[in-house]
């Protein structure tokens, strides 16, 4: 994996009027923990900080005022709910060589044989790998795959230095039959039953031709 070099600068303002000011100079309050360590408090460059982090489990190098340099990973980024910018950024120092438990990404590619349902029970799954050489992500095959067919973490092929951090039964993937329209259309009442929603009866055509005739005797009757 690649490495992203970012200039940090020391933050000594504290509180959200200051982070406001931190993010109106297009910087980003960020932390930098390790243990045994006290926290690091700095700003980063807003818009290299942001393309960095579009990639999982970015490894980064905080340069702070060209005097100290942190190799760091993120541990939590905190996002405007609606614009998506990012407001504040924890970061956790590593070493190189030191192992780390990142959740990766999983990626399903392929079609399942016709009539099946492919089911993904976790989008990544955690695993223990250098801080410098953490996969971007696992590629798991469903091409021809039968109802019934499952995938589980122990499936997956891992890189040279990566472990399983969670259990190797860990079901990744499940295969089954696709449900029939029928059965859909009986879901849907069901959830339309348990909601409360009621649908209107549509008017039988005997019943439209009565009312018609009644409307026509009716007519009759005030002509008289």
């Amino acid at each position: 994996m690649s490495e992203v070099k970012l200039a940090a600068l020391p933050r000594t303002e504290f509180g959200k009027g200051a982070a406001r000011r931190t993010r109106r100079a297009h910087r980003i309050p960020a932390v930098l923990y390790a243990n045994g360590v006290d926290p690091i408090h700095v700003t980063l460059p807003g818009h290299e900080t942001m393309l960095a982090l579009r990639v999982d489990n970015a490894l980064l190098t905080i340069d702070i005022e060209g005097s100290e340099q942190r190799l760091a990973l993120p541990r939590q980024v905190q996002r405007d709910p609606l614009k998506g910018t990012i407001e504040h950024v924890d970061l956790i120092i590593v070493k190189r060589g030191q192992k780390v438990d990142v959740d990766v990404a999983i990626h399903i590619v392929g079609e399942a044989a016709p009539d099946s349902m492919v089911s993904v029970e976790h989008n990544d799954i955690r695993v223990e790998a250098e801080a410098t050489n953490i996969p971007t992500g696992f590629e798991v095959s469903v091409e021809g795959l039968e109802p019934g067919a499952q995938i589980f973490a122990k499936d997956i092929t891992l890189p040279e230095g990566t472990v399983l951090a969670v259990d190797e039964d860990t079901l990744i993937v499940n295969v089954t039959n696709a449900p029939t329209q029928a059965e859909l259309d009986a879901e849907l009442a069901e959830a339309e039953a348990e909601a409360g929603i009621e649908h209107d009866e549509p008017e039988s055509e005997s019943g439209e031709g009565e009312g018609e005739a009644a409307e026509a005797a009716s007519d009759g009757d005030s002509d008289e």
